[in-house]
């Protein structure tokens, strides 16, 4: 069994995430099933979200878009991140983050930034490259490619029967809303139930964090795994 999610976060308008949302899916199983037999997995998922972005970049396109997406192929889950989108598993009610999020705090990817030439710096309590953008990856964002790249980090992991839920999600929720509090809301809504209510768990997820002031654009994804475990 496969399946493909994800949540495609855009800013500097919504172009970048809907051309991410038209073309990275087909990219990724493109290349995941061109390179079975002799590549991992996390090399072909990076190949597809750079395929995506250099198709991106050709055209007369601007913005960019963070991106988390989770491919489930043969038993095992493969959950990959560029920016600030993420990915969290519940271990029979437990959260654990399978992703970490790309900003430009971040001491590796600060390093990294510094040492292409570009810098950092602290703009009214976030920090930006350039004093620009609060990501340090995504796809597009053509003015500052050379420090805001498209390659993703992924994890792979085995799907075991204590993994029930999937929570993919923006940064508007993850700002105000911790990763076990998610789980705590989501689950009982959609696991162990015989009347699942997903929209239900998301709707109440995204209330939570405007509630407490997030005005930011917030898109959550729930994904029940039982069925692929």
């Amino acid at each position: 069994m496969q399946a493909f999610f994800g949540i495609f976060d855009g800013h500097g308008g919504a172009k970048a995430a809907e051309f991410v949302a038209d073309n990275l899916e087909k990219n990724v199983l493109d290349e995941v099933i061109l390179s079975e037999e002799e590549d991992s997995v996390e090399e072909a998922v990076k190949r597809g979200y750079l395929k995506t972005d250099s198709a991106f970049l050709k055209g007369d396109l601007h913005g960019g878009s963070c991106c988390v997406t989770a491919l489930i192929r043969n038993g095992n889950l493969a959950v990959s991140n560029a920016g600030d989108c993420r990915a969290v598993i519940s271990r029979g009610g437990v959260a654990e983050a399978l992703t970490s999020d790309h900003r430009p705090s971040r001491e590796d990817e600060r390093d990294r930034i510094e040492t292409q030439g570009g810098y950092v710096d602290l703009c009214r309590g976030v920090w930006r490259i350039q004093g620009s953008l609060a990501v340090s990856r995504g796809i597009g964002d053509r003015h500052l490619k050379q420090w805001v790249i498209a390659e993703p980090e992924t994890k792979v992991i085995r799907i075991e029967p204590e993994h029930d839920l999937l929570i993919l999600a923006s940064d508007g929720l993850w700002d105000k809303v911790s990763n076990q509090e998610a789980v705590d809301i989501a689950r009982p809504l959609c696991v162990g139930s015989s009347k699942a209510q997903p929209l239900l768990a998301c709707k109440k997820l995204v209330d939570l964090s405007v509630s407490r002031g997030s005005l930011d654009d917030t898109s959550v994804m729930l994904i029940k795994l039982d069925r692929y475990a």
